[in-house]
Order: C-alpha cells, then structure tokens, then sequence
C-alpha cells in the first residue's frame, strides 16, 4: 500500500518565503554600516539589520527572527574584518532582542503589546551588550591590538573611561540603545501594513495548495 504524500501546510510555506525575504533584506542592510562621529568610538559601525529580525520575530515568531538573525551573519562571515567575533556579537544581541520581543509580542498581539516588545527587546539588549562584549568580542581584540591600543579608542573622546567595564557602560550601552530605538520605531511604522502583506501571501498559498489538492 502506498503511503500518501505529506502535502506542503500553507503556514509553513508562508514562514518560510518570509524568513527568506527577511534574511535577504537584514543582509543588504548590514553593509550599509556607518558610523557616529565625534561621539562614538570609529569602529562602533551602526546600521539597521536588527529591523527585519523584528519584523520577523513579530511575523512568525522569536525563533523566526533569531534564524534571520543567524542566517545573515553567516553570509556576513565572508566579508568579516573582526575575525568573526563581530559577527557572533551581532548574532547575539540580535538574538536576544528577537527573542524577549517576539515572545512578549507573542502573547499580546496589539498595538501595546508590540511597543512593550520592542521597549523590552531594545533595553534587555543594551543590557546585555556589556557582558557580550566583555566576555567574548573584546578579549579577541585585546589579544589581536593589546589592552591600550583598545582603550584608546575610547579614552580619545573621553579620557574618563580609562577601563574597559565603564567605557562599555558609558559607550556601547547608549550605542545599542540608540540602536534599538531606531529599528523599534521602524518597526512599528512599517509591520501593521508588511503583515497585511504577509497574510495575502499565505492566502496565496492556500489557493495554490488547494488547488493542487484538488
């Protein structure tokens, strides 16, 4: 007796396409880094591919965005100029905000609940910036520039921040933050109308599927 042909669900076709459509943008949008003179250190390059991985968490869900996430920081893996560290930072704190947002989002689907999301994802992430780059991203610059080549970065623009713990307190955490807020603004400009997209698409789906069943 043949088995019958487990036929592809129309959600998870849906999720799919979209993941893919959202890596492919949050991959555009890493190379579009650039920089906040006078006030943040050259290297702390800024740009705005945490925004698809919000979309994303909100659209299907946090693991949803944590794979957009990951995927682009593979891709970006070719072109790293950190040894792979900053990708694995930008990884992590990505992660992080896709997760707490999405989950909070997950379980209150309004208007509130998305901005609750995106105001605990933005601070849980500048939170963690500091024992991320601790920890993980800055012992390997350390080793590759030594200790004061690193610090001096920091205490060229604020002689102050002679240790590594403050100037990532008193840089990288408003750097995130500053991060954060822009992608959550983004984000709650540009869901409402993307997810009404996303619908049709899975509606099209669903006609496609159905057809094919029949």
């Amino acid at each position: 007796m043949t088995k019958p042909q487990n036929k592809p669900n129309k959600t998870n076709v849906t999720k799919t396409v979209i993941i893919a459509m959202l890596a492919a943008v949050a991959t555009v949008l890493q190379y579009l880094e650039f920089p906040i003179p006078v006030i943040m250190p050259s290297f702390l390059q800024m740009d705005l591919s945490d925004l698809p991985e919000l979309i994303g968490a909100f659209a299907v869900g946090p693991v949803g965005g944590v794979l957009i996430c990951l995927i682009k920081n593979v891709i970006h893996l070719a072109v790293s100029k950190s040894g792979y560290v900053g990708e694995l930072a930008n990884f992590l704190l990505g992660a992080v905000l896709s997760l707490a947002a999405g989950l909070i989002y997950r379980a209150k689907k309004t208007k509130k609940g998305a901005l609750l999301a995106c105001v605990a994802g933005t601070a849980l992430m500048a939170a963690m910036s500091v024992p991320i780059n601790y920890f993980i991203v800055y012992p390997v610059y350390i080793k590759i520039m030594g200790h004061e080549n690193v610090l001096r970065f920091y205490t060229d623009i604020l002689p102050g921040s002679d240790t590594l713990l403050k100037s990532l307190v008193i840089f990288n955490v408003p750097f995130t933050l500053i991060k954060g807020v822009l992608v959550s603004i983004l984000a709650m400009l540009i869901y409402k109308p993307l997810s009404r997209m996303f619908v049709k698409m899975n509606n099209s789906f669903a006609g496609k599927i159905k057809n094919e069943d029949g």
